[in-house]
């Protein structure tokens, strides 16, 4: 009569773990002496927030200074960051700049009152700050203003070309504006536009 009280108590916890779902503790290694006695070890690294870009703007927009017609405005935007936080094996990225289809306006846009995105030239300048991997590795697209392209098409901003891990790099990029002898006086209004992948 004992036993089987005995039985049905051990059935009856032995389903009660199932219903909970509670797992067994994993049978012990039992190694001879003088052996090494191994125990196999998991962890987890996690990706954060991925990649991504920061920008000056858009409000208020970036004022870079003025000129006369025939003359040159030179200034800086502001810094530009990428944050790569992808935990990556291979870290690389490329951030690319470009200006809005339209150039830059004033009053109503006619031809007249529109500068275009070939005449403003981008140049990133070199790093002002990185992290993550040597300098070595972020690689400027326009070191410097004899490297200056103009936004009329898609330009390389910034590239990270090598390393494994989380990074990330700024830089403070100047544009060029060739005013053209026929552009009007007035206030001019357009888009850089900055990416990463």
């Amino acid at each position: 009569m004992f036993i089987r009280r005995l039985g049905i108590s051990v059935a009856g916890a032995a389903g009660l773990v199932a219903a909970m779902g509670v797992t067994a503790p994993l049978q012990a290694d039992t190694c001879p002496q003088s052996t090494t006695c191994p125990t196999t070890v998991t962890f987890t690294v996690t990706a954060e927030d991925g990649l991504s870009i920061t920008v000056p703007g858009p409000t208020p927009a970036v004022n870079i200074g003025d000129s006369a017609p025939g003359g040159q405005i030179s200034g800086q935007l502001g810094s530009v960051t990428v944050t790569d936080q992808r935990a990556a094996l291979t870290a690389t990225w490329v951030a690319s700049v470009i200006a809005a289809t339209g150039g830059f306006t004033t009053g109503t846009g006619t031809a007249p009152e529109t500068i275009p995105n070939a005449d403003v030239d981008y140049w990133s300048g070199t790093a002002t700050a990185t992290s993550g991997a040597p300098a070595a590795a972020f690689a400027p697209g326009q070191a410097n203003a004899a490297a200056a392209q103009s936004l009329d098409t898609s330009r390389t901003a910034f590239s990270k070309t090598s390393g494994s891990g989380d990074n990330s790099c700024t830089w403070n990029p100047t544009l060029v504006v060739h005013v053209p002898t026929s552009a009007v006086a007035g206030t001019y209004t357009g888009t850089v536009n900055h990416s990463v992948v």
